[in-house]
């Protein structure tokens, strides 16, 4: 990547919107797919909100990360290497995802209490996602622009 010309415009370094797109999205999947895990097997156990949501954003980075490990190993980076990679590419990513959907769960009055049946979990879950994304795709667009992020990944693919 050439810095120099970025010197002189005062630019940030930039990345195309459609890469962070599809880093978000690609982060967005294994936090969802994690998360609704969690959500369903500690709804299921008639577990409390702490221990629910702990597992679920557990399960969130697990999978997202996961997503990454595998994409990578088939890439043909040893396993060692891919967890180093998935860790440098997902981390910002999920936590910033992990903490504006829970958040938006967390202020959503009822949700929190609300049944696997009800539309009002789905609606606050979903929404949740939706704000998220909004949120992570810029800061995804601002790493990825500064070699960081899933730029980690892309020179691997």
């Amino acid at each position: 990547m050439d810095h120099a010309m970025h010197h002189h415009t005062g630019a940030a370094p930039g990345a195309p919107w459609s890469m962070a797109i599809r880093a978000t999205l690609h982060c967005l999947l294994g936090c969802a797919v994690g998360e609704i895990l969690g959500m369903t097997i500690g709804t299921a156990l008639l577990w409390g909100n702490v221990p629910t949501m702990v597992l679920a954003i557990g399960l969130a980075f697990v999978f997202g990360y996961s997503f990454t490990l595998f994409a990578v190993v088939r890439a043909g980076v040893s396993p060692k290497a891919a967890v180093k990679i998935a860790l440098a590419a997902d981390t910002v990513s999920i936590a910033v995802m992990e903490l504006v959907d829970n958040a938006i769960i967390a202020l959503t009055p009822g949700a929190m209490d609300a049944q696997l049946s009800e539309g009002l979990f789905w609606y606050a879950l979903l929404g949740g996602f939706a704000v998220a994304f909004l949120v992570t795709t810029p800061v995804n667009k601002w790493m990825i622009g500064r070699g960081k992020g899933h730029a980690v990944v892309h020179a691997h693919h």
